[in-house]
């Protein structure tokens, strides 16, 4: 029986694994690309009877290239398949945007990295075996929540008998809250402070000077009769300057001939005529004379 046909037309159905380029195809299997750098034939493109054939065949045999470079690559072995051992990426992406700068350590952070403490994750569902049921570790009926509402609490020794001790248990753990969040925004401020490059402590011993010139301003006399403390800086204010009562008749002679031509000319930048405090004089006097 010859069946060199039926051979000749199953070869001629199925195409050649094996393709041939004049340049040699790079590939970088990191990210599953090819990068096929020969000649593209124009007078194929030029063709719409050709063109999409062509296209086809191209793509085909660049996806055919790519397929014979992966099963060319060390696999490994798992309960479901096999796979493929991809190697490290070559090609050099560049990126939309800078790197991110590394987040300065918190106290924390620092303190467990001296102890060698190391941060486990923990479910967020606690089994409690008194109530036989899952419950949340924090928050809205939480397991944490469970000392603060016992049916029965011992007094202590030292402490009030008629002080209501589930008060005391309230107070006790919104103080903890409240020394949570100072805590949390003093590592706030010092990783602030750290990423401008500057020293915490001198940031905050500023920010602390800052505050203490503000506060001078709320006095009638600015500060200057308060009582100084230890190590504070002495305020820099703006002195004001007044011209001696008795001088040269010649320099205030000239002095009051460049107001009366600044005025002349109605130099509305250079004008020392304050309208709203004239208009406010005017009005009081005639209040007065009522």
């Amino acid at each position: 029986m010859d069946v060199s046909g039926i051979l000749e037309e199953h070869k001629n159905r199925f195409k050649s694994v094996q393709v041939d380029r004049l340049i040699p195809v790079e590939h970088d299997l990191g990210l599953l690309a090819s990068y096929d750098i020969n000649m593209l034939d124009e007078n194929k493109l030029a063709s719409k009877k050709k063109r999409d054939a062509y296209l086809m065949e191209l793509s085909r045999e660049g996806a055919q290239m790519l397929v014979n470079e992966l099963f060319s690559q060390p696999t490994s072995v798992d309960d479901d398949s096999v796979y493929a051992v991809l190697p490290k990426i070559t090609t050099v992406l560049p990126r939309e945007k800078p790197l991110p700068k590394e987040k300065p350590m918190t106290r924390w952070e620092k303190f467990a990295k001296i102890k060698g403490i190391e941060n486990r994750k923990k479910s967020r569902m606690v089994f409690d075996e008194d109530a036989g049921e899952w419950r949340p570790r924090y928050g809205y009926k939480g397991v944490n929540n469970d000392d603060q509402k016992p049916w029965l609490i011992e007094v202590p020794g030292n402490a009030d008998p008629y002080e209501d001790q589930y008060q005391v248990r309230r107070d006790e753990k919104k103080e903890r809250v409240d020394k949570n969040k100072r805590r949390q925004a003093r590592n706030m401020e010092e990783r602030a402070a750290t990423e401008r490059g500057l020293n915490p402590r001198e940031m905050r011993k500023r920010e602390l000077q800052r505050a203490l010139v503000m506060s001078k301003g709320s006095t009638a006399s600015m500060g200057k009769f308060d009582e100084k403390l230890k190590g504070e800086p002495k305020i820099k204010g703006v002195k004001r300057k007044f011209d001696p009562l008795v001088g040269a008749a010649g320099a205030e002679k000239t002095k009051n001939m460049e107001i009366l031509g600044r005025v002349a000319k109605g130099d509305s930048s250079a004008t020392v005529l304050n309208v709203r405090k004239a208009q406010r004089a005017i009005n009081n006097s005639k209040r007065s004379k009522k």
